[in-house]
């Protein structure tokens, strides 16, 4: 298979042993292996496989242990759905994706939440090791003048938030970016020197280069880092190689997609969120075929929809 569109795919999953057979392949390499017990000599049934070590001995199809666990959805569907919301560099919503793949728009809401369980960051990225990192935080939420009259704060604190605190009730996401290769992206509860450097340190190794703006919060990254600021204040927006346009194009792409595509996302998925956006660009330079099996190949993660929605 090759395929650069959604006509090609589905051209190529004719029925549902052809997905079986597919993703087989992509999972297991020819070789099953038990998702109970991780024996390697299962034994083909009817209906899929069965363990043959006797202290498991218990049945299991490839589905077993991944994103496509208890689903009735066809494989077929599956992946129309995973191609769609893999190469929309914006996303797309549940209302849209129910309509493209004749599904509920609840069935289509609870694949697209396991379809960003799959893209979900499994081991910490290091970003900077060639080449220069961008760190820069951004804001998600409506604005103050958009709300109901009820949700609105009152003109104390209106007043409070026209004098510098124009932020509150919003959430906080952090971004670092390696330009020409890949981003992090991190929802954290507030913009403060801890929850920066703390995530700084996960990804970048010391001595990497690092421009930032000049928030206080990146004040003490000199100390392990190279790092230079652009003044945003003074309408300085690049200093020679100095500047964080990278990152602020990541945050119009972002933002984008979450207003004009998702309209509102709580605060409790937004995590989801970020894995989704951090996934399509850090697997940009990919083909569609090579993105959408590189995406299968992480997909041994289980998420039911009591856990998503309790």
């Amino acid at each position: 298979m090759n395929f650069k569109s959604l006509p090609q795919l589905l051209d190529f999953f004719k029925d549902e042993q052809a997905g079986i057979e597919y993703y087989e392949n992509i999972r297991w390499n020819g070789n099953p292996v038990c998702p109970h017990c991780g024996s390697e000599k299962p034994y083909k049934t009817n209906r899929g496989y069965k363990c043959s070590n006797k202290d498991c001995h218990k049945k299991f199809t490839v589905r077993v242990g991944t994103i496509f666990e208890n689903s009735k959805i066809p494989f077929r569907i599956w992946f129309a759905a995973i191609y769609l919301a893999t190469t929309h560099k914006k996303g797309i919503s549940s209302v849209q994706l129910s309509i493209d793949l004749g599904i509920t728009q609840k069935t289509a809401w609870f694949v697209l939440h396991r379809i960003r369980e799959m893209l979900k960051e499994k081991a910490p990225k290091m970003l900077g090791e060639t080449n220069t990192v961008e760190v820069d935080e951004t804001y998600i939420g409506g604005k103050e003048k958009n709300k109901h009259a009820h949700k609105r704060r009152s003109l104390d604190d209106k007043t409070k938030l026209n004098n510098g605190a124009a932020f509150v009730d919003k959430k906080v996401v952090i971004g670092i970016i390696e330009r020409n290769g890949k981003v992090v992206l991190k929802h954290v509860p507030r913009a403060t020197k801890e929850n920066m450097v703390e995530l700084i340190h996960k990804h970048v190794p010391k001595g990497s280069k690092i421009y930032t703006d000049e928030f206080a919060g990146y004040s003490n990254l000199g100390r392990n880092y190279t790092h230079d600021t652009v003044k945003h204040a003074f309408s300085i927006y690049v200093a020679g190689d100095v500047h964080t346009n990278t990152i602020e194009n990541f945050w119009s792409v972002l933002k984008r997609g979450l207003y004009g595509v998702y309209h509102q996302v709580s605060e409790k998925h937004l995590e989801r969120y970020l894995d989704e956006f951090a996934s399509r660009f850090n697997t940009r330079d990919l083909s569609s075929q090579g993105r959408f099996d590189n995406f299968l190949s992480q997909s041994e993660s289980v998420l039911s929809y009591k856990k998503l929605i309790g």
